[in-house]
């Protein structure tokens, strides 16, 4: 069974005035394409630089001690019994605490002179003994209990002083820690956030980069009008889905530590995350 041979071509046709609305749809689309595709509204973007909000301008983040420094100077060469000795020393010799001493032995001092002295000067001169030896063994023994009294005061006063130096030694401890994971904490989220400033300033810069495409991309929608819905997109390179909720996740999780370590750092983190995939 024999054909013919030949080539034939299918136009497709739609009502008159649809085709005529569709051209005057281009008109208007070429008029505005034209007008658009050399003006980027990214051309005049300043790139975002996040170094000055943390460090201050001119600084960087080489100009900081590294975390393994800031380790090394608040605990790996921290002696922890030069640290007790220090903080015994400091709190059961203040000053406050010598002063207290001080005033205590000038106080008994003015007694044996206002009072116990004369008290005692009195009853020997009702004995007739002003000029005896036991003059002086009593003022010797009044001294004496002076003395004493001073000292037990001084002890006293230590003694009840020990726990507080003690929590004195642990806070220091603590404190010299918490340094060093705060320092980490903020590196952390410096390096998180720059991560996220540095895919933001890309992502400007390729869409300033890709906007004559972007602007061809809607001529493309345009012009294939007629032939139905179509899936079409008007965005350009920029940051993923996933690389904004990992950058959420991190900020997150950075700032959930500061509140709560723990479950504070993983309710951060998924919030961060959620965040960041819906932005």
């Amino acid at each position: 069974m024999g054909g013919g041979g030949g080539d034939s071509t299918t136009t497709v046709r739609y009502a008159d005035y649809i085709e005529s609305h569709h051209a005057t749809f281009l008109s208007i689309m070429a008029t505005k394409r034209d007008a658009a595709i050399d003006n980027s509204p990214f051309e005049g973007y300043l790139p975002l630089d996040i170094d000055p909000g943390f460090f201050g301008t001119g600084y960087i983040l080489s100009s900081f001690p590294s975390l393994y420094d800031m380790y090394g100077k608040f605990m790996a060469g921290l002696d922890v019994e030069v640290l007790f000795t220090q903080s015994l020393e400091d709190t059961l010799n203040a000053t406050a605490v010598n002063n207290l001493v001080t005033e205590e032995a000038s106080r008994l001092s003015d007694d044996i002179l206002e009072v116990a002295e004369p008290r005692f000067v009195t009853g020997l001169r009702d004995i007739n003994s002003v000029v005896a030896g036991s003059f002086v063994v009593g003022k010797a023994l009044m001294e004496d209990a002076r003395v004493k009294s001073v000292s037990r005061f001084s002890a006293e006063l230590r003694y009840r002083l020990l726990p507080a130096a003690i929590e004195r030694w642990k806070t220091h401890l603590e404190w010299n820690k918490g340094v060093v994971m705060t320092y980490a904490e903020i590196l952390k989220l410096y390096l998180s956030a720059k991560m996220d400033i540095d895919n933001h300033n890309y992502e400007i810069a390729a869409k300033n980069l890709l906007w004559p495409f972007t602007i061809l991309e809607y001529n493309r929608a345009a012009l294939g009008a007629l032939q139905g819905a179509m899936k079409t997109t008007s965005d350009v390179a920029g940051a993923s889905k996933g690389q904004k909720a990992l950058g959420g996740a991190m900020v997150g999780a950075a700032a959930g530590t500061q509140v709560s370590p723990g479950w504070g750092t993983l309710i951060g983190a998924v919030l961060g995350a959620a965040a960041g995939y819906l932005s």
